[in-house]
């Protein structure tokens, strides 16, 4: 148990915003962790000295397709629109006016997201909210490093498409 707390209980704030990113809802995303840490604890035996985050983000990213594909009976769904909970408090530098700037961009980044398909959105996430490097999210989402850069790239270029869009629409 202390083994499993050591390598695991730090990344438990990534694994769910990772979990909430993929399924778009926050009760799933709970449901996903608290899977994910139970698999975790399950084959920690299989776990050899390596990237604890990487591994354990697998098994998050692994459960949310499982719970996507079961939910949506094979079909993937949009990601909702709900804000994540974890705004840094105002600070004296904030005026009203920069934090419903901030609001508003973080509302329509999040839109943009939502509008990309998973295997795009993932590797942003990963890269950008997680700030994992290329070769631990070739080992989460299993793929090369290089698919990773040239994901991340059409990911980003997608993400940048997504957000003229709704600029154009204002």
């Amino acid at each position: 148990m202390k083994r499993f707390e050591e390598l695991f209980a730090p990344h438990m704030d990534a694994a769910y915003n990772l979990a909430r990113w993929l399924t778009g809802n926050d009760s799933a995303a709970r449901d996903v962790v608290q899977e994910s840490a139970l698999r975790a604890f399950r084959f920690l035996h299989r776990f050899a000295d390596g990237n604890p985050k990487a591994w354990f983000l697998t098994i998050v990213r692994n459960e949310s397709y499982t719970w996507l594909k079961a939910a949506a009976g094979h079909r993937w769904v949009a990601i909702n629109n709900e804000l994540i909970d974890d705004e840094p408090a105002l600070s004296h530098s904030q005026t009203p006016e920069l934090l419903a700037i901030h609001t508003e961009n973080a509302v329509q980044i999040q839109q943009a997201l939502s509008a990309l398909p998973p295997a795009f959105r993932e590797v942003i996430i990963l890269k950008e909210l997680e700030d994992l490097p290329y070769k631990d999210i070739a080992l989460v989402v299993d793929i090369p490093i290089g698919t990773v850069m040239s994901r991340l790239a059409r990911a980003r270029a997608m993400l940048k498409l997504e957000l003229q869009k709704m600029h154009d629409h204002e």
